[in-house]
């Protein structure tokens, strides 16, 4: 009676969370459907009164696409529902607008977690820039800032920091962590196929730590990264570079006094810097300042323009690539070639803008949608935009397009490809005490399986796979990049570029971000009035919820649990998880 009593209430709880959960997603819908619609919902409009400052807060993952969150008003539903973050794109458009709208004054930058590529951070600095450049003021304040805040609370013409707080500037490290003994303790033997001395995807599984090529290539970019950071802070603070490097190699910023009259202007608190603000803008201390929540800020100017007879498209890809449909981190082959084709297919789009943020993939998969690429290029412009990341396979499905652009800080390039095959009998046999036999109809019937090393014939047999796969893919650069194969070749075999390296040898068009893109789009399609419309088509609530994967809430608890440490835990779940040969990224990089 006990255990009936139990299962009853138990089965009771569970169908009023999951009602409440249905009608949270139901009252979510339907306030969507009512937005799409262009109904407008008097309890959210921000109202901006005269001389309002737009309150910036950078507090975690800043994506390229910002997610449509219906559920925001329903408070933190952590990790049950995935709330999203701030999308870059809807970023840039607030920015733009704010710089128009004469009821803005300024932006109070407030930085806490920030977490973005260097590419990411630096399209939003460069829109701050532009911001500012009106004759409009930013001031920055946190009470620590990281490097990558710093980098781009540099752009604001005052720079504020708590007086307890901390500044941290060391210079840029990178690791990459390595598997190579504990696999060996594990008795597991990872096989590798690879073209391209630089391609050091398969390091972790094969050395202890990085070789000559690898650490070369790493220094080149991340110095390149570096160096980039350095030339704009030292322009915007008006430090010179030499001096910059000496407070990073000296250790000199320890506490917040030693950085006043150098990397910031003052070390007071919050409610100081507002006071600061209320003085700029010709406030009384005593009146309350109107800060305009940045989230909520709506101008009236759209990003629409014109009339819908004339659209370009945006199309993002984001993600490692595979086939399938893929999901909102991840690039289906299908689902990403079938929006190109749609889009390539409707007379209304004038022009394609890829946006490209990827460490690649399969190679396949990339093979998928670069024929789709060149298909639209045939009967309308397509540009890329390079995003935090744009390497291998997704240098792969860049490279036919009319135009890149890249930031100086984009990882770009890494031409190569790379297959990886684990044989666990050791690992069976010595470690558990576990034997495997096998019955086959031909010679090789099971090779590719994890349960023995492949001979030498049959090594051959996937390497020869391995080295058509690059020599496509090279072809493939070489066609669209206007190139020699050869000359690819010389600057690929897997090695990975900035964005800023890539314009020096062609890899890339231009310098710029996704505005830039859009606005070569326009001008290659003679458009001066158009409309802009984002792909592919997001999720519902319902399937945002249900999601077409049953990992997807398994992955975000993870995510919280593990925190700094997930990028290894996702390193690990691709290699068990990769098939067919890849055309992806060198390495999972932490930057510091």
């Amino acid at each position: 009676m006990k255990q009936f009593f139990g299962a009853f209430f138990g089965s009771v709880i569970g169908i009023v969370l999951a009602t409440v959960i249905v009608v949270v997603i139901l009252i979510a819908s339907i306030k969507a459907g009512f937005g799409s619609l262009n109904v407008k919902d008097e309890t959210q409009t921000t109202v901006v009164k005269a001389n309002s400052v737009l309150k910036l807060v950078l507090d975690g993952e800043i994506a390229d696409r910002e997610k449509e969150n219906p559920f925001k008003d329903f408070g933190d539903l952590g990790p049950i529902m995935d709330q999203g973050g701030n999308g870059l794109n809807t970023m840039l458009e607030k920015i733009s607008n704010a710089k128009t709208d004469d009821k803005i004054k300024g932006i109070y930058l407030y930085s806490k977690n920030l977490e973005a590529g260097f590419a990411t951070i630096e399209e939003l600095r460069s829109a701050l820039e532009d911001f500012k450049n009106s004759g409009k003021f930013i001031y920055s304040y946190a009470e620590y800032y990281g490097q990558k805040e710093y980098y781009l609370a540099s752009v604001a013409n005052k720079v504020f920091l708590n007086p307890q707080g901390a500044l941290d500037w060391k210079g840029l490290s990178m690791s990459i962590m390595f598997f190579k003994n504990a696999f060996e303790k594990l008795g597991v033997d990872i096989q590798v196929f690879r073209h391209g001395k630089f391609k050091s995807a398969v390091e972790p599984f094969l050395l202890d730590k990085m070789s000559a090529s690898n650490r070369l290539q790493s220094e080149t970019f991340l110095n390149s990264i570096w160096n980039t950071m350095l030339l704009k802070i030292s322009s915007d603070r008006k430090i010179s570079v030499d001096d910059l490097n000496k407070m990073a190699n000296t250790l000199s910023i320890r506490f917040p006094e030693d950085a006043v009259g150098k990397l910031v202007d003052a070390a007071i608190y919050e409610d100081e810097v507002i006071n600061a603000i209320k003085k700029k803008i010709g406030v009384s201390e005593k009146d309350k300042l109107s800060l305009v929540d940045f989230g909520k800020y709506d101008p009236k100017e759209k990003r629409v323009k014109g009339l819908e007879s004339s659209k370009i498209a945006v199309i993002y890809a984001n993600g490692s690539i595979s086939g399938g449909q893929g999901s909102d981190d991840e690039i289906g082959s299908d689902a990403l070639a079938k929006t190109i084709k749609d889009a390539r297919l409707d007379d209304k789009i004038k022009a394609i803008v890829l946006r490209v943020n990827s460490p690649g993939g399969s190679a396949l998969a990339s093979d998928v949608i670069w024929r789709e690429v060149t298909l639209a290029k045939k009967v309308k412009p397509v540009i890329v935009s390079m995003g935090n990341l744009a390497a291998s396979g997704g240098y792969y499905i860049s490279c036919a397009a009319d135009r890149i652009f890249a930031q100086p800080n984009t990882i770009t390039g890494s031409i190569g490809v790379f297959g990886m095959m684990p044989n666990i009998q050791k690992a069976l046999d010595q470690k558990l005490g576990i034997t495997v036999d096998t019955v086959n109809t031909n010679l090789h019937s099971d090779v590719g399986g994890a349960l023995r090393a492949v001979s030498a014939s049959e090594y051959d047999y996937i390497q020869s796979g391995v080295e058509k796969v690059y020599d496509v893919f090279t072809k493939r650069v070489a066609e669209g990049r206007k190139m020699s194969q050869a000359d690819v070749d010389s600057i690929g075999q897997g090695r990975v570029w900035t964005g800023a390296d890539a314009l020096k040898i062609n890899l890339v068009d231009e310098l710029g971000g996704l505005n830039d893109a859009i606005a070569y789009a326009a001008k290659k399609s003679k458009l001066t009035t158009y409309k802009l419309i984002e792909l592919p088509k997001q999720k519902s609530p319902f399937e945002a919820f249900l999601g077409n994967k049953e990992t997807e809430l398994e992955s975000r608890l993870i995510k919280k649990n593990l925190g700094i440490s997930y990028s290894y835990f996702k390193q690990l779940q691709k290699i068990v998880n990769l098939k067919g040969i890849q055309a992806r990224l060198p390495f999972e990089m932490v930057v510091d």
